[in-house]
């Protein structure tokens, strides 16, 4: 298996391409102007609480205020408010929280208004990037993650990734981890975290201390409200989050930005520094990869995939519905149930790469096509499952429903990546579009490959001239792959009459394939 990170670097944004052999399973995008990342940490003012929804407003300095619900303040929130004031005022110059007295937690069912005051100072953190006409969501249950550790400052608890299966190694990592916490703050134990030794561990510990150090002296002076913690540059965030050792390789297209990754790459796995590549060829680092066709096809309402099937991808205000479809396969009735099955695994496959593709969240209803076999609606459901496990947003996944529904709640914590593939159409009518180009290519090879399993011989394309001569210009030309994947020739006739989108197929007759 090929994992490869392919990133574009522009004056304005960096764009992150995660492929796994070739196909695109991840799209991100690092715009400058963004000061809301989710991992940022804020001095903020408490705005008001509102008893009715237990929750507060908070100025982070956004056009909109943050939402701060009593159940994201956490238990040692009268620790937080003491020494965020003490370290403010200057009063208090160790941040180690060895010597700082804590105070009683606060009831896990209280009032927000016994607790906070509007004008009061309280550190943040954003963990729910503005979306749409919402502010952001905000936590004062503090974290700071590493590669292999999460820090939670005013806590003493240690644990362990629940995707740790090995009770030895979950014993192993919570012995070493007790013994390198300092007084004061608790331990989230990372995945990648597996069969690491306590120096790693412990080095990863001090950088995590630095930052915590580094954030409170910018406390005394801080304007409120301010980011006094930022994330990490996105390059180096995404890979300490994915970053493992079945990456083959890192590609960049930016000198400087090559150069940091390269650094970060040596610092936390020193032995695969050399995958690291930086992009020099004139060809458009996305197109040279095949990302630019894959962005085009992959985001749409519909979605192709292998054997003629597609997805249809409806977004509505509550939730997301997706619809499996067969495309346009002829079966016998014996064989329903066995198509049924292959299209959905099939459509399973695909649409866990979507969900991570598009970031998609809330409530997802997926309509697979009816299977009457309940051993097969299990098979689907696993895989399903088996598909879903690489995707890192909290997900869960409810078995399919007596129609053949499966429902996903699926956490979203900032927008969701939506990017246009119709275009403006050509022929100029009242400003209507039509899908892309290079969608259109795409469904004429999916008609092609219908026609030639039907045993059709000397077919003839008649397509807009446009069309046509990207289809036959270069070596190899896009006829020519089809010749040599299915070993018939295809002859292509340019048609001035027709529209820049319009094509149809003609038999050895001349008589149009409908």
């Amino acid at each position: 298996m090929e994992k490869e990170l392919i990133i574009r670097s522009s004056s304005e944004e960096v764009d992150f391409a995660l492929l796994k052999d070739g196909k695109l399973i991840e799209l991100q995008k690092d715009e400058g102007g963004n000061n809301f990342s989710v991992g940022d940490v804020f001095i903020a003012k408490i705005r008001k609480a509102v008893p009715g929804l237990n929750a507060a407003f908070v100025n982070v300095g956004y056009d909109k205020d943050a939402f701060l619900h009593y159940h994201d303040l956490g238990p040692k929130l009268p620790s937080l408010l003491k020494f965020t004031k003490r370290v403010s005022t200057g009063k208090l110059n160790d941040y180690s929280l060895k010597n700082f007295p804590f105070e009683k937690d606060i009831d896990k069912d209280g009032k927000i208004a016994d607790v906070l005051k509007s004008n009061q100072s309280l550190l943040v953190q954003i963990v729910k990037e503005p979306i749409s006409t919402k502010g952001p969501r905000i936590s004062s249950e503090l974290s700071i993650a590493g590669r292999y550790i999460v820090l939670v400052p005013f806590s003493s608890r240690i644990s362990i990734s629940q995707k740790i299966e090995d009770k030895e190694e979950k014993e192993r990592l919570k012995r070493l981890v007790k013994s390198i916490t300092p007084q004061g703050f608790g331990i989230i134990v990372r995945t990648v975290a597996q069969g690491k030794k306590v120096a790693e561990l412990d080095r990863d510990l001090q950088n995590l201390l630095s930052r915590w150090t580094a954030m409170c002296k910018k406390l005394h002076k801080a304007h409120h409200p301010s980011k006094v913690l930022g994330e990490m540059n996105k390059a180096s965030s995404i890979l300490r989050d994915i970053f493992n050792d079945t990456f083959t390789s890192i590609y960049v297209d930016d000198e400087e930005l090559y150069f940091q990754i390269k650094d970060y790459v040596q610092e936390i796995a020193p032995k695969k520094e050399s995958i690291v590549k930086l992009y020099q060829s004139k060809v458009p680092i996305f197109e040279k990869y095949g990302i630019e066709r894959q962005i085009k096809t992959s985001f749409g309402k519909t979605v192709s995939m292998a054997k003629g099937a597609y997805l249809v991808i409806e977004h509505t205000e509550a939730l997301h519905v997706i619809d499996v479809n067969s495309g346009n396969r002829s079966n016998k009735a014996s064989n329903q149930e066995d198509t049924a099955l292959e299209v959905n695994l099939i459509a399973a496959t695909e649409i866990a790469r979507q969900l991570r593709l598009r970031d998609m969240g809330g409530i997802i209803v997926v309509d697979f096509i009816d299977m009457t076999n309940a051993e097969n609606r299990q098979k689907l459901f696993n895989h399903f499952r088996d598909e879903m496990k690489d995707d890192r947003a909290k997900h869960k996944i409810l078995p399919p429903s007596k129609f053949g529904l499966i429902q996903i709640t699926r956490q979203r914590v900032r927008p969701e990546m939506n990017i246009k593939t119709r275009e403006e159409n050509p022929n100029g009518v009242n400003g209507s579009e039509v899908e892309a180009p290079i969608g259109l290519v795409q469904k004429i090879t999916h008609d092609l490959e219908q026609l030639l399993k039907k045993d059709y011989t000397k077919l003839t394309l008649n397509t807009h001239p446009f069309i046509a001569a990207f289809l036959t210009k270069g070596f190899p030309s896009i006829r020519s792959k089809w010749f040599f994947e299915h070993k018939k020739w295809v002859k292509i006739l340019p048609r001035d009459a027709y529209t820049y989108l319009e094509y149809h197929f003609f038999d050895k007759n001349g008589n149009q394939i409908k």
